[in-house]
């Protein structure tokens, strides 16, 4: 089996799903192959020779293999302005690149002038003519050269290839007799769905008998929208809501799992070719979220299981790991690490630097556990606070009391971890005098809160209180995951957006913060950047 991460992705570390799903089935004799195609075809297109009409983009390819030697040096990472100007030239180089695709390419998003991943037509549009895709030159090439080699044992080479000879491919019999013979792709955001599927119509059209299993976060939301019905009959073959690796197992015959957790293995993956100062280790302990009562949260409306790996199974798993890496960060991926695993972390210290979401909780009042994390290698934690006025936050179910986040912002400070601190704008609960009340918390915490996040409300369209207002339509297709409201108290998207702008962004205090802010990647990179 194949298995595929595809464009557009932050190309600053290793897909975590793949390696996770790849491990699973290797455990179990089933031979597969996984392939970052995000940090492939970016790296294709940035190596390709393109005419530059302006300054600026002709000294960003002029000097891209210095700007991605740049990025892969920790010394950059000492002089934020020099990071600064490496990112954003790597950047204007993949803009050039697909100028005349119709797309808009960058290190974080993919968005096309026609196309819309929120439009199944449009997903299928892209599928039907994968040619038009700008990183069609590198995915025909690499995918028929890991195809034919794969499979090369299986079938005679004649017979693998291409319509062109108006040879039938290959026997589509055998592909249901072996059915190990599929390509699956984890699609996580909607930055990766048109390439997604550019690649998936090639597939379809030049190897017509393998079977195409689709999965991944993005996938699995478009599941659980209401009356929910597949768009993609004869081009998908199976849809995977959730965690995939039993979905997987069941589809190709394993009827019983040797075990039931499998170390993530990224000893296949191009592990030097990522846009970081060194290898940055992604892990989960966790899928779901431990909380899981915070109103209009995704998890919550989606009923995603909170579904823990043991503590002290994570901790070794990372310290398999390290020893097989050697990675400079490691980025624990779960909604919000546990108690138990940051007191695993806090006992038995990885000797690697780590970061990731928690909980404002009380495990972080103690201000001795604080300085234990620190030692663990916390570099930096993210916390979603979302709000500065408790009454917001009650309504919301937050479970977040602000003389605990007070207290937990100090210890962190004082302890030396970085906060990265993420705040949403726009909730029914919320008006103008709420939100002012945010930024006056903002203000008073300053010193400690090295990064923030400023995010506009989204109602998702799955949510058990979207009924409970007036709503309407908000993007523009069938796959959309929101709903736009009437809010009930007149603190639309236009106000939100005008506060933060005119009032919010512009307090000295609030500017110098965002500043601190890595272009592009953000809270990817923030860690190299931390100071509590």
């Amino acid at each position: 089996m194949l298995l595929i991460f595809p464009p557009v992705a932050k190309p600053c570390e290793p897909p975590a799903g793949i390696a996770k799903l790849g491990a699973a089935l290797s455990a179990h004799g089933i031979s597969c192959r996984v392939l970052d195609g995000n940090i492939e075809g970016l790296l294709y297109l940035l190596q390709q020779p393109q005419k530059a009409s302006d300054t600026w983009s002709r000294r960003a390819f002029k000097n891209i293999s210095t700007s991605l030697a740049a990025l892969r040096d920790p010394r950059t990472y000492r002089s934020f302005d020099r990071y600064s100007r490496a990112v954003k030239d790597v950047n204007r180089v993949l803009a050039v690149s697909a100028k005349d695709s119709g797309a808009v390419i960058g290190l974080t998003d993919y968005q096309h002038q026609d196309l819309s991943p929120l439009r199944s037509a449009d997903l299928i549009t892209a599928a039907e003519h994968p040619e038009q895709n700008p990183f069609y030159p590198w995915f025909r090439k690499r995918l028929v050269e890991i195809l034919e080699e794969s499979f090369s044992s299986q079938w005679p080479r004649a017979t693998l290839r291409r319509k062109e000879r108006k040879e039938k491919r290959y026997d589509e019999n055998f592909v249901e007799e072996n059915t190990s013979n599929m390509v699956g792709f984890s699609l996580n955001y909607l930055s990766q769905a048109l390439c997604a599927f550019a690649v998936i119509g090639f597939i379809k059209r030049e190897f017509s008998g393998l079977k195409i299993v689709l999965g991944g976060g993005l996938v699995s939301s478009w599941m659980k929208r209401p009356g929910w019905k597949n768009p993609f009959n004869g081009l998908v073959d199976h849809l995977v809501a959730g965690p995939g690796e039993r979905p997987l197992l069941d589809l190709l015959g394993v009827k019983e799992a040797k075990q039931n957790h499998d170390t993530p293995d990224y000893s296949s993956l191009p592990v030097h070719d990522y846009l970081s100062p060194g290898f940055i280790l992604p892990y989960s302990g966790s899928s779901g979220c431990y909380w899981n009562k915070c109103s209009f949260c995704p998890e919550r409306a989606e009923d995603n299981p909170y579904v823990p790996v043991p503590a002290q199974q994570a901790v070794a798993d990372l310290n398999v790991l390290i020893v097989k890496h050697k990675p400079v960060l490691i980025h624990l991926l779960d909604n919000s690490i546990s108690p138990a695993l940051m007191r695993a972390l806090a006992d038995k210290p990885l000797g690697v630097p780590w970061y990731g979401f928690a909980r404002i909780s009380r495990e972080l009042l103690d201000a001795d556990f604080c300085v234990q994390l620190k030692r663990s290698g916390c570099l930096m934690l993210k916390l979603g606070l979302e709000s500065g006025d408790q009454g917001v936050l009650d309504r919301m179910q937050k479970g977040i009391d602000l003389s605990t986040a007070s207290q937990v912002l100090q210890n962190l400070h004082e302890a030396g971890i970085a906060a990265y601190v993420y705040l949403l704008f726009g909730t029914p609960a919320e008006t103008l005098t709420e939100a002012r009340k945010t930024l006056d918390f903002i203000v008073k915490h300053a010193d400690a809160i090295t990064f923030l996040n400023l995010a506009v409300f989204n109602m998702p369209l799955c949510g058990h209180e979207a009924g409970e207002y007036e709503t309407e339509r908000f993007y523009e297709g069938d796959l959309s995951l929101y709903t736009g409201f009437k809010h009930p108290r007149g603190w639309d998207r236009k106000a939100v957006r005008q506060f933060l702008d005119d009032e919010f962004k512009r307090h000295l205090a609030v500017s110098a913060i965002l500043k601190n802010d890595p272009p592009l990647f953000t809270s990817n990179h923030a860690a190299f950047f931390a100071k509590s």
